[in-house]
């Protein structure tokens, strides 16, 4: 068998409902092991450890949470439209599952990233809000989260509702890189880019390290999260497999 189609198997496999609910299951307590340590070390470090911003004072400690929750919104966004792909080109039922289950998630996500930036901009700006290409940008990506919430309860075949919120998850990938990119491509008042840079991140180390301490915290939250979600979906979904009453008599 050529390796592509070895590869193919194994990640067809690996993506089945009862794959995925016996190695979630093994996974699942090292991402809450590990995302704890991180949010203690990131938030002790952040809040306490860190000295405050030479300009903007203690205020800019908010980032430990909005940074975070503002690159979790974009991640999650950009998973579920690489799931919907999957379902659509290969019906792969998991990655259907995974985009019922992120898309909470990434709406919760993303009105945190919104609500701590606002909270941020009023003594910054002076203003709780502005139409910035940045924030409005964001704005918009919280719409599209609860439009695929929305379209999944109003549908109610599920390969229809299924084939439809991956087809929308699609349309508005597009918003991504907008986000991204605006504070580039018009005048904004948000600022640039500070870690994700090819050059010398525009953050002192004392900064840095809780920051990435706490991105990497949100990520595993998330993973944690959506596992643990996934997997109630699974047996709903499945509850009348073999398998599943397998699992229940054992």
């Amino acid at each position: 068998m050529p390796k592509m189609d070895k590869l193919l198997v194994f990640l067809h496999k690996l993506g089945s409902p009862k794959s995925f609910y016996a190695w979630s299951g093994r996974a699942l307590p090292w991402f809450v092991i590990i995302g704890g340590i991180l949010f203690a070390y990131g938030l002790f470090a952040g809040l306490v450890l860190a000295p405050p911003d030479y300009q903007q004072g203690d205020a800019l400690r908010i980032i430990y949470v909005h940074v975070p929750a503002a690159f979790m919104s974009l991640f999650i966004y950009s998973m579920i439209a690489t799931c919907a792909l999957i379902h659509l080109v290969w019906r792969v039922k998991l990655m259907d599952v995974m985009m019922q289950v992120s898309a909470p998630i990434g709406a919760w996500m993303t009105f945190l990233a919104l609500f701590t930036g606002a909270i941020w901009g009023k003594p910054m700006w002076g203003i709780w809000w502005i139409w910035d290409a940045r924030l409005t940008s964001e704005l918009i990506l919280l719409f599209l989260y609860l439009g695929l919430i929305a379209l999944r309860q109003a549908i109610i075949e599920p390969q229809q509702a299924s084939r439809a919120v991956a087809m929308l998850a699609l349309i508005g990938f597009v918003n991504i890189p907008i986000i991204h990119y605006s504070v580039y491509w018009w005048n904004t008042l948000h600022q640039g880019a500070t870690i994700a840079k090819f050059a010398q991140p525009s953050i002192a180390n004392d900064m840095l390290y809780p920051l990435l301490a706490m991105m990497m915290a949100f990520f595993c939250y998330f993973i944690g999260l959506m596992m643990m979600r996934a997997r109630s979906e699974v047996l709903w979904r499945e509850r009348r497999t073999r398998w599943i009453r397998k699992l229940i008599r054992d």
